[in-house]
Parts: structure tokens; C-alpha cells; sequence
């Protein structure tokens, strides 16, 4: 098994918690993203995975601290597990302003500065905790929505930046969007725990 280097240039061994299977995060039935409900429909589907991302991207942040999670791993990326806390937290904003109309304008980008989200995630114990605080209330406030939404193929009442004249979107566009968002940075998320202390998974 290979051992990659730190920062430091010290070598970092790859670890995981799981005892069953060596690339996984934990046992399977200690995961709490695995449950017993089957989905059966669309929304359900989509609502799962979206569930089963978002507790990824917590789970690789899990058991670090400030200047863990603020550690950029990859050079000259800015990106890093607590930039990606933040960036996911301005995605939920950005959902409800598209789908909703929500006055709900950017936490951490400017115009002076786009990526605050990951330039403004620094090794500061107030600024991890004001993340997570921001992203638990972006999410409920996100999942508040879908909760009132039963036709995905209702549109957007709000104005979207993803496509040209303010991009007539349905509910069902926009959430996979979401999903897909999750996904590709909980990969992200892979890479850069590794990094920061060699733990592998799923």
C-alpha cells in the first residue's frame, strides 16, 4: 500500500476505520448514510442521494481540526475541506434563490472576491464553526422547500445564473444539479483527506 507524503514531506499511511472491506470509510453497518428504506420513486430517489452526499461530505471532515480542515492539500489548488463546507453552503443558497425566488444573496463570494468561499476558509476555529452552523441552516432551509414540493416539474420563480436569460429550469433539473454538485466535490473531499491525514473510503 502506498504511503504518500505530507506537506512535510513526512509520509502519511493510509488508514481507514473499516474492518471489513480496506477501501471503505467504516464497517457497512456502521454507516449512517446506508438505511433500510428503498426509494421507489423519483423525488425519493433523487431526495436519497442528495441525504447520502451531503453525510460524505461530513463524514470526510470528521475528526479534524482547524487548521486540518482549512489545510490546503493540493498546491496551487486553494481548495480544501473546509472551502468546500463553504462553497456547498452558498450551492443550498443558490438553490432556493433560483428555485424559490428567496432573497437569499452569497455568504462568502463578492464581486471583489468570487472564491471567498475557499479564500476565506482559514485556520480559525470560528470560522469552522460559523461553516458548519451555515451549512446546517442552508440545508434545512433548502430541505424546507422540497419538503412543499411534490411536482418536480414545477420551475424556477427565481432569476438562475446557469444558463442564458435567466434559464427556465424545473425542480427536477435543479436538484440533480445539486446532487452532481455534492458528488464531484465529495470526491474532492476523497483526495484532499487523504492528504491531510492518509484516511481512505468510500
Amino acid at each position: 500500500m502506498s504511503t504518500p507524503a505530507d506537506e512535510t514531506g513526512n509520509e502519511a499511511t493510509r488508514w481507514t476505520e473499516a474492518t471489513v472491506f480496506a477501501d471503505m470509510w467504516v464497517d457497512p453497518d456502521d454507516d449512517p448514510r446506508e438505511t433500510e428504506v428503498d426509494s421507489d420513486d423519483e423525488r425519493a430517489v433523487l431526495l436519497d442521494y442528495l441525504r447520502y452526499y451531503r453525510l460524505t461530505l461530513e463524514l470526510k471532515c470528521a475528526d479534524l481540526d482547524a487548521e486540518q480542515l482549512a489545510r490546503r492539500s493540493s498546491p496551487p489548488s486553494t481548495m480544501s475541506l473546509l472551502g468546500l463546507v463553504r462553497h456547498l453552503t452558498e450551492g443550498e443558497r443558490h438553490f432556493r434563490r433560483v428555485m424559490a425566488g428567496e432573497d437569499a444573496p452569497k455568504l462568502y463570494c463578492t464581486a471583489e472576491d468570487r472564491d471567498g468561499d475557499w479564500n476565506g476558509a482559514v485556520a480559525d476555529p470560528a470560522v469552522v464553526d460559523d461553516a458548519w452552523q451555515q451549512w446546517r441552516t442552508e440545508m434545512a432551509a433548502s430541505d424546507r422547500l422540497l419538503d412543499g414540493v411534490t411536482d418536480l416539474g414545477v420551475h424556477n420563480a427565481g432569476v438562475s445564473d446557469l444558463g442564458p436569460d435567466g434559464a427556465d429550469l424545473s425542480m427536477r433539473e435543479m436538484l440533480v444539479a445539486q446532487v452532481v454538485e455534492y458528488a464531484r466535490h465529495c470526491g474532492h473531499a476523497d483526495l484532499l483527506r487523504e492528504r491531510v491525514d492518509g484516511r481512505v473510503g468510500q
